[in-house]
């Protein structure tokens, strides 16, 4: 049976501790969840989260972020809901990696540094809000 936790905050900046520090609680002890994995899940939610906040909610009053958290022996699923602006992951342009990083304009990782830290990503959007399912395996 599944372990299932939830987690609401502000879709604000200050709301990125929070999130990391829920994750490091709920998966500490947890079997296959090395410090390795902790990092790479933290990693990823601090990037969608900071997507949403920055992107999502751009041109809207602040709302929140729900993040619920599941972990089973194989595999350690995280979904992120928003009710901001929908957005289209494939649609975003691949960072330039090939130019130095000294030369590079801010921004534009996000989506990359998600695709490396977990190994699914999905992404929908219904009526009742966007959601982003990150799924990492535990073996």
């Amino acid at each position: 049976m599944p372990d299932i936790h939830r987690i609401t905050r502000a879709a604000q900046l200050e709301s990125l501790s929070d999130f990391r520090e829920f994750l490091k609680d709920h998966c500490a002890g947890y079997p296959r969840v090395t410090d390795e994995i902790l990092y790479d899940i933290q990693l990823a939610v601090d990037e969608a989260c900071t997507n949403i906040i920055t992107h999502g909610y751009a041109g809207m009053d602040p709302g929140s972020i729900i993040l619920d958290l599941e972990l089973t022996p194989e595999k350690l699923i995280i979904t992120l809901t928003d009710f901001g602006h929908a957005f289209e992951p494939e649609s975003a342009p691949m960072p330039d990696v090939d130019t130095p990083i000294e030369e590079r304009e801010l921004g534009g990782f996000g989506l990359f540094f998600i695709r490396q830290s977990v190994d699914d990503v999905e992404y929908r959007t219904t009526e009742d809000g966007n959601t982003m399912k990150l799924t990492k395996l535990l073996m």
